[in-house]
C-alpha cells in the first residue's frame, strides 16, 4: 500500500490538518429552554412580550398618587386617607390609579390613615412595562452561548424552545479479541488473556464533562470485516466515529488498512507518548479517530485530538493555546520539580504528577509512567506536557502544571519512605481528621534521605544496622545533620520469606533460593527489606550473583507477593501481611520496628497532628491486627 498520508507529525501539525479538513456542523434544532443550556444559539432571539408586562412593585410599600406627597417629609408629614392607597407586595401589580409606591420604612399608620415622610415622583419604585424587555427587542444574537440565566429569559419572553445548532453526535467503536464488557468483566469474574474494556467509561466521563453526547457499541473482535462493517454501518449516521485500538503496527492492528481504503488517511503517528499510535480519517466526510488501546494513550489522544475535534465541529474552532486545559478542565500553575525526569527530545511526553507544599514553594513529582496504568491517572493531582525539546529535567526545574484536583495545600504532607499496608490505612483516618497524607514509596534509607535535602515532611524506616544489630539509630543520626528530628516508634513487623502456598520449592532460608535457584523478587536499593537481604547474604557468606532475581525489583510488599500469587516468581523477602493477603506460606526470619520520623518544625502542622491522633483509632489498629504480622510497642 502507498502512503500518501503524513506520519510522525507534532500535535500543533495534527491541529492543522483537522482544521483544514474539517468545519463546523450546521445543523439546527428546536430545544426546551429547560434543556438548552451550554448549547450555541442558531438564529436571533427577539422577546414575543414585555417583560415585565404590568407596572410591578419593586418594593413592599403602598401605592398612591405621589402628587399627595408633595410636602412630605420626616417634619411636615402628610396623611392620607385609607380610600388614598393601596398596600402592595413586591413585583404585585400597581393599580392604575396610582403611579408611585411608598416604601414602608417611610410611612406608619395611624388609625387607617397612612403617614407619609417622603416626597415621590412618578414611578418611583414601580417597574414599568417592558422595563428588563420590551416585546420585539433582540435579546441574544446567533452564536451566543446560552447561560442559565438567558434560558430563563427565553421563558420569561414567551418562547418554549429556541433554536440551536446542534452539538457532534459521536459513536465510540473499541476494538480487540482480548477485551471483554463491563458486563461480563463483573459477571463472569476475570479470565486469563481478558481484560476489561474500560475506556468507554473513561471517555463517557470526559464527554459528559465536555458537555457532548457518546454512543458506544459492544467490544467487537479483531476481525477486519466485522469492524469495516460496524464503520461504514455508522460513518452517516454520526458526525464523529472513534475506534479503539487497532493503531500499532501488530499482525491483527487493522484499522488503517480499513481506513484508508474506505476514505482518506490524514495522519498517522503523532510524535507525543503516550498517545503515538494515534491516527485520523476522513470517511465520506465524516471525521474518525483511532485512539490506541491503553487507558493513558486513549486519555492524551482524548484531550489532544478528540476535544480539539469536537470544538472545531461545534463551534468552527478552537483556540490552540487554551483547548488542552479546556479539555481537562485544569488550572495552571508553575511548580518545582521535586525528583529528576528525563524525556526523548523530538517529542512531547505527558507525566502524571503529584503535587505538595515544601517550606512554603509548590513541588510536584511524576507518577508511574506506563500508558496502561490507570491507578497513577486516577492518583494524580495534574499533569504536565514536557515540549519536543526537553531531554532532562532536573531537581528545581519549572514547569507549567495542568492541575485537575483542588488542594488544600497547608492540610498535605508529603510521605517518603518504607511502604506499609498498614501505615497506609491509616490516611483515611488522617483526612476524617482534616489532613491529608501523599504516599511515596521509596524505601527507607530513600525517605531519611529525602528528608535530610527538604524534599518530604516524614519518613518511616525499619533500616538495620549489620554492624551492631541495632535498628534505624545509626542512618538517622547521619542523614540528621544535627537537626532536631522526632521519631515514632507505630509497631514492630515480621519479615520473612514469601512463597506458594504449601511452599513446593521447600524453600527455609536465604541459601535455599541459592540452591534451588528459585525466581527472586528484590526490593529497591534503599529499601529496608534489601537491606535486610544484603546482610543476611553477607552473615551466610554468600554474593548477590547467587541469587536469581536479585536485580529484579518491586517498590512494594504488595507487588512482590502479588508476583509471587501469579506465578512469575517463587520467593521474595517481605513482610507477614503480605503473605495473609495474598495466600502465600511465610516463613518467619526476624521482628523489626517501624518507625514514624519527621523535622521538629512541622510537630504542629495540621495534617502531622491529624496523623498523630489517627495513631490512637481503635479501628484502624483493629484492621492492623487483622492484616496480620504485626506487634504493638507495649
Amino acid at each position: 500500500m502507498v502512503k500518501d498520508w503524513k506520519e510522525h507529525i507534532p500535535m500543533e501539525e495534527a491541529w492543522s490538518i483537522l482544521k483544514e479538513t474539517f468545519s463546523r456542523i450546521k445543523r439546527k434544532r428546536d430545544l426546551s429552554v429547560d434543556v438548552c443550556t451550554n448549547y450555541i444559539l442558531a438564529e436571533d432571539i427577539c422577546s414575543r412580550r414585555n417583560v415585565p408586562h404590568f407596572s410591578a412593585s419593586a418594593v413592599d410599600g403602598y401605592a398612591l398618587a405621589t402628587k399627595k406627597t408633595a410636602t412630605a417629609s420626616i417634619a411636615t408629614p402628610v396623611h392620607l386617607a385609607q380610600s388614598e392607597y393601596e398596600w402592595v407586595n413586591t413585583g404585585a401589580e400597581v393599580p392604575l390609579q396610582y403611579d408611585g409606591v411608598l416604601m414602608i420604612e417611610d410611612s406608619s399608620l395611624e388609625d387607617k390613615n397612612l403617614v407619609v415622610y417622603k416626597t415621590l415622583s412618578t414611578g418611583d419604585n414601580i417597574r414599568p412595562v417592558g422595563e428588563d424587555v420590551a416585546s420585539g427587542q433582540i435579546i441574544a444574537r446567533e452564536g451566543d452561548y446560552i447561560s442559565p440565566p438567558l434560558a430563563a429569559l427565553f421563558l420569561a419572553a414567551g418562547y418554549s424552545s429556541v433554536p440551536v445548532w446542534d452539538v457532534p453526535k459521536t459513536l465510540f467503536i473499541p476494538t480487540g479479541d482480548e477485551i471483554v464488557s463491563g458486563v461480563d468483566w463483573l459477571r463472569k469474574g476475570a479470565v486469563s488473556g481478558k481484560v476489561v474494556e474500560s475506556n468507554s467509561t473513561m471517555l463517557k466521563g470526559y464527554f459528559y464533562r465536555w458537555g457532548f453526547p457518546l454512543d458506544i457499541v459492544e467490544p467487537l473482535p479483531d476481525d477486519p470485516k466485522i469492524i469495516r462493517d460496524t464503520v461504514l454501518q455508522n460513518v452517516e449516521k454520526y458526525d464523529l466515529i472513534l475506534i479503539g485500538a487497532g493503531s500499532a503496527k501488530g499482525k491483527k492492528d487493522y484499522t488503517s488498512q480499513i481506513l484508508s481504503e474506505e476514505g482518506k488517511m490524514l495522519f498517522h503517528w503523532l510524535l507525543m507518548k503516550p498517545g503515538r499510535p494515534a491516527m485520523a480519517a476522513n470517511v465520506k466526510g465524516t471525521p474518525i479517530i483511532d485512539l490506541p488501546g491503553f487507558p493513558m494513550s486513549t486519555a492524551v489522544v482524548a484531550w489532544s485530538l478528540v476535544y480539539p475535534l469536537l470544538k472545531l465541529l461545534s463551534e468552527g474552532d478552537f483556540d490552540e493555546n487554551i483547548v488542552l486545559k479546556e479539555a481537562l478542565n485544569a488550572k495552571e500553575e508553575i511548580m518545582e520539580l521535586l525528583a529528576p525526569c528525563s524525556s526523548v527530545p523530538g517529542r512531547n511526553e505527558w507525566l502524571r504528577v503529584k503535587a505538595v507544599s515544601l517550606h512554603g514553594k509548590k513541588k510536584f513529582f511524576p507518577l508511574s509512567s506506563g500508558s496502561s496504568t490507570m491507578w497513577a491517572m486516577s492518583e494524580a493531582d495534574g499533569f504536565v506536557l514536557l515540549s519536543r525539546s526537553v531531554a532532562e529535567c532536573p531537581i528545581g526545574t519549572e514547569l507549567v502544571v495542568w492541575l485537575t484536583r483542588k488542594i488544600d495545600w497547608n492540610r498535605r504532607l508529603l510521605f517518603q519512605g518504607s511502604n506499609d499496608p498498614a501505615f497506609e490505612r491509616l490516611g483515611s483516618y488522617i483526612r476524617r481528621r482534616g489532613g491529608e497524607l501523599v504516599y511515596r514509596s521509596v524505601g527507607s534509607l530513600g525517605g531519611l534521605s529525602a528528608l535530610s535535602r527538604g524534599e518530604c515532611h516524614i519518613a518511616a524506616c525499619h533500616l538495620l544496622d549489620p554492624e551492631n544489630g541495632t535498628y534505624n539509630d545509626s542512618y538517622i543520626e547521619k542523614l540528621s545533620q544535627g537537626k532536631t528530628w522526632i521519631r515514632r516508634l507505630l509497631f514492630f513487623r515480621q519479615q520473612g520469606l514469601l512463597v506458594k502456598k504449601g511452599n513446593p520449592l521447600e524453600i527455609f532460608d536465604i541459601k535455599d533460593i541459592a540452591e534451588k535457584q528459585a525466581r527472586f523478587i528484590n526490593r529497591q536499593p534503599g529499601a529496608g527489606t534489601r537491606v535486610l537481604l544484603d546482610a543476611l547474604l553477607r552473615e551466610n557468606g554468600m554474593k548477590t550473583k547467587e541469587i536469581n532475581g536479585y536485580t529484579i525489583q518491586a517498590t512494594t510488599h504488595f507487588d512482590a507477593a502479588n508476583r509471587i500469587a501469579a506465578g512469575v516468581a517463587d520467593v521474595a523477602l517481605g513482610i507477614k501481611a503480605a503473605a495473609d493477603a495474598l495466600n502465600l506460606d511465610f516463613i518467619p526470619i526476624t521482628e523489626e520496628p517501624y518507625e514514624l520520623v519527621y523535622p521538629a518544625e512541622y510537630e504542629n502542622h495540621p495534617c502531622l497532628l491529624a496523623l498523630l491522633d489517627a495513631l490512637n483509632d481503635s479501628q484502624w489498629k483493629l484492621q492492623v491486627e487483622e492484616l496480620g504480622g504485626y506487634r504493638w510497642n507495649s
